[in-house]
């Protein structure tokens, strides 16, 4: 695999690890089973039809949970490839990323699919922000930087 798999790989697997491991602990927090955390990950595609089919719709989930950090990767990377003080300051830059990311999730992402809308509160985007800085941005700035050419 080249620089760039192997780059984009890294980065996808340890942001999708990371985040959904935050997302586990801090809804567990809140009383959301892992079941119904991934079946709601599902929704975004299946709409409230996943909370029916118990393990194999939360499969589904984590799958999808994945394909959207290794699209985040992959964006982060070809960006590097331009721009690279994206990997010279990648702490800085992979922080602000997890930001981007956090809104777009939640402007674009979230509003185009078939998940139920929550009410917003500051506490929650609080939340998802610190979350999206520490498991996703600066997860894969550092894998683009680690293992990107």
């Amino acid at each position: 695999m080249g620089s760039a798999g192997k780059a984009i790989a890294a980065a996808g697997m340890l942001c999708g690890t990371m985040d959904i491991t935050a997302a586990l602990v801090v809804y567990g927090q809140f009383g959301l089973r892992p079941q119904r955390l991934l079946q709601g990950i599902a929704a975004g595609v299946l709409g409230n039809r996943s909370f029916e089919s118990g393990w194999a719709t939360a499969a589904l989930g984590l799958f999808l949970h994945f394909v959207i950090a290794f699209g985040a990767a992959t964006v982060f990377y070809v960006a590097s490839r331009w721009m690279r003080f994206l990997v010279d300051s990648w702490a800085l830059w992979g922080g602000l990323y997890g930001v981007a990311v956090y809104f777009f999730m939640q402007r674009v992402v979230i509003p185009l699919s078939q998940a139920a809308r929550r009410p917003f509160s500051w506490k929650m985007m609080w939340i998802g922000i610190v979350i999206h800085i520490i498991c996703v941005g600066l997860p894969i700035a550092w894998g683009v930087k680690r293992f990107g050419k």
